[in-house]
């Protein structure tokens, strides 16, 4: 059995050099501009396999439609998608809302990792970071940042394994070096390092403000820790359809147990409309391929004029199916990509 990693340093030091380098150098992120526990909450969902840049403009128009548990608890279903179109994953939407239900249903909300824990949609990291940011709870944090921190920190140069269980292996550690005075300073502090400064490529080990504790460092083997399983790829091919007739759109809406597509619009696949994807090729124009990947999928998305022309009334609208009005799409969610696409597809040419 492998033991557990351990700090060759004084923690308290490590503490104190992280803090003022946190106080004056961290980002001045909205959520933190304005902390509160409904802002942490909103934050925390929406950067679960999110980038902070794409998440940035997003919360702000949130925060402004929805600032509060109430508002988003009676939000219906296709505003939440509205509002969230884009960010992917749209099962964190809903989880998050029904995580502002319960929050309204308990007459005591909870105040510790434990207690947020029982909450849909929160795991682990998630429960630590409400807790300690927003409740002061001195739990640590262990994302994908600290594990690569505390991983360069030990130098533990073994592989690491995938999933939770990278975590799981520092959580021992992250928990020592917590400061329990202030659990969500800490907290953010090592998640604002491990995403600036000791960076997953090219870590900028001359500027890191706890350098001196690292083994790692020392070594000169920051750039290859942690030693991380290579994810396994598969690739896809999904041929969809352009029907377009007069000033109506076809389009495809998902149903409301489709998991995480669930009422989004797409551009209809060839098998929603009983055409064969193998012989479109050699029937249908090609519009656009684009090419996107999504956990460990790399899909390849063909976009084919319907090769013929589609009389409305012979969709049926039990099939998902629906028309419709092109100056009317933006009131409806569409996925992020096929918003882009279609976007593109109705721009007018540009004269050559």
């Amino acid at each position: 059995m492998t033991a557990a990693p351990e700090a060759a340093f004084d923690p308290e030091a490590f503490r104190a050099a992280l803090r003022e380098w946190y106080r004056n150098n961290h980002r001045p992120l909205p959520w933190r501009a304005k902390p509160g526990l409904y802002a942490t909450v909103v934050s925390e969902f929406m950067l679960q396999q999110t980038r902070v840049e794409t998440v940035l403009p997003y919360f702000e128009r949130w925060m402004r439609a929805l600032p509060d548990f109430e508002s988003l608890a009676a939000c219906s279903d296709e505003r939440l998608l509205k509002l969230w179109e884009g960010l992917g994953y749209y099962r964190r939407a809903k989880n998050l809302r029904e995580v502002a239900r319960e929050w309204i249903r308990r007459h005591e909300p909870p105040r510790t990792a434990t207690g947020w824990r029982e909450f849909p949609g929160i795991g682990p990291y998630t429960a630590a970071a409400v807790a300690s940011i927003a409740c002061g709870d001195p739990s640590a944090c262990v994302d994908g940042n600290v594990v690569r921190v505390l991983a360069r920190l030990t130098g533990w140069a073994e592989p690491l394994p995938g999933g939770g269980a990278a975590a799981k292996l520092f959580q021992p550690l992250a928990d020592k070096l917590l400061d329990r005075d202030d659990p969500g300073t800490h907290n953010q502090a090592v998640m604002e390092l491990g995403a600036t400064v000791c960076r997953r490529q090219k870590p900028l080990c001359l500027l890191c403000p706890v350098n001196r504790f690292c083994r790692a460092r020392a070594s000169g083997t920051a750039a290859s820790i942690p030693r991380l399983p290579l994810k396994k790829t598969e690739t896809r091919l999904v041929i969809r359809i352009w029907c377009r007739n007069g000033n109506r759109l076809l389009l495809h809406r998902a149903q409301p147990d489709a998991g995480r597509l669930a009422n989004l619009h797409e551009l209809p696949t060839a098998e929603a409309l009983g055409l064969d994807p193998r012989k479109l090729p050699e029937t249908a124009r090609l519009l656009i391929r684009k090419k996107r990947a999504i956990t460990r999928f790399i899909i390849t998305e063909e976009i084919h004029e319907h090769p013929v022309q589609i009389d409305p009334r012979s969709v049926k609208a039990d099939a998902g199916l629906v028309w419709m009005n092109v100056n009317d799409l933006e009131t409806v969610a569409l996925s992020g990509p096929h918003r882009r696409w279609v976007r593109e597809l109705l721009a007018p040419a540009k004269p050559g």
